[in-house]
């Protein structure tokens, strides 16, 4: 017996084995489903007690010896297929698709990085807010109209009745009461409101809204900010106009538009054949807010001013539907590769 596993593995140790037809058959003869090393296991029970042992172990290391030279044999051989497969590497790669942030992302970047030039730090909070944030210290009582202006998603929770903002001046609220003037910040978000859905309106956009509290703060510095932002991000001939307006927590309130893009303002169905198209509201920041949120409206000054991302990105790059901004469909959203 001893000497069968000998020869056998003489024979295992000279077995030349140079492609894989070769390698297949030293499988089938030392590894396969009748093999050598099979038949000599099957003897095994003929061997007397006192070398079952030692048979036992000579015959485990003849097969561990077969599998490791079947391995290490494959390891170089191409055993996938009779057939090598040549590359050319001078001929040019396939080309991969090199993503892109959304356009209203790369807006946002861009407003604050226009405001980031003049000293506006950036500010966030939470989107889901009680009612002291997003309506009583903004100048909007329980009983007063201003709160039927916005049409809100109200939420129930265990602190009460919360509210999906409406817009991000409860940030600045927020800023108000946890810091000293001068302020100069903006609160880039998301914000929401229970609208009809087209081309100008949705039931979620996004804002960034500003604010500046200092000594001395006037409404010639206000308008001299939105300039500075039409101009820096549409160019220098872009134009702007102010029309009184109403807001529960500035006074005087204004709405700014701006020289319609889109048609050059010669009139489109964006800017309802105006020339002209809204793009924020502002005003300076009514005494009643400043002292709800504990600054000496004595003292202090300030104003406010708040844009939609989606208006101001329609009037950049001349789109015409804020709904595809939500729609992820890809042929529109690859435009702005290579935007920003």
């Amino acid at each position: 017996m001893k000497e069968k596993i000998a020869s056998i593995e003489q024979e295992i140790q000279a077995y030349s084995i140079q492609n894989p037809s070769e390698l297949e058959k030293f499988r089938i003869e030392f590894l396969g489903s009748k093999n050598k090393l099979k038949d000599l296991f099957g003897e095994l029970k003929t061997v007397p007690n006192e070398q079952k042992k030692e048979v036992g172990q000579l015959l485990n290391s003849l097969r561990t010896l077969a599998e490791e030279k079947f391995n290490s044999v494959k390891d170089t051989l191409d055993t996938g297929s009779s057939e090598k497969i040549s590359i050319d590497f001078s001929m040019p790669g396939e080309p991969s698709e090199i993503g892109a942030r959304h356009p209203l992302m790369q807006v946002r970047s861009e407003i604050i990085e226009i405001f980031s030039r003049i000293g506006y730090t950036v500010s966030e909070g939470p989107e889901i807010e009680d009612d002291w944030h997003n309506f009583t210290a903004l100048n909007f009582p329980p009983e007063h109209p201003a709160r039927d202006m916005q049409d809100t998603f109200f939420v129930k929770s265990e602190k009460g009745e919360m509210a999906l903002r409406t817009h991000t001046s409860s940030v600045q609220v927020r800023v108000m009461e946890n810091q000293k003037p001068p302020i100069r910040t903006i609160s880039p978000g998301r914000v929401y409101r229970n609208e009809a859905i087209s081309a100008r309106a949705h039931c979620f956009f996004h804002q960034v809204e500003g604010l500046y509290i200092d000594k001395n703060v006037s409404f010639a510095d206000l308008k001299q900010t939105l300039l500075y932002l039409a101009k820096e991000m549409f160019g220098e001939t872009a134009q702007i106009r102010m029309r009184p307006s109403y807001f529960p927590f500035t006074e005087p309130s204004a709405e700014v538009d701006v020289s319609c893009t889109i048609c050059n303002s010669k009139g489109c169905n964006v800017c309802k054949y105006s020339g002209w198209l809204e793009i924020l509201g502002c005003g300076m920041v009514d005494p009643a807010v400043l002292e709800s949120c504990g600054i000496d409206s004595k003292e202090y000054s300030g104003f406010a001013f708040g844009m939609g991302i989606e208006r101001i990105t329609q009037l950049k790059y001349k789109v015409n539907d804020l709904r595809l901004y939500s729609e992820n469909d890809v042929r529109f959203l690859k435009q702005f590769k290579g935007s920003i």
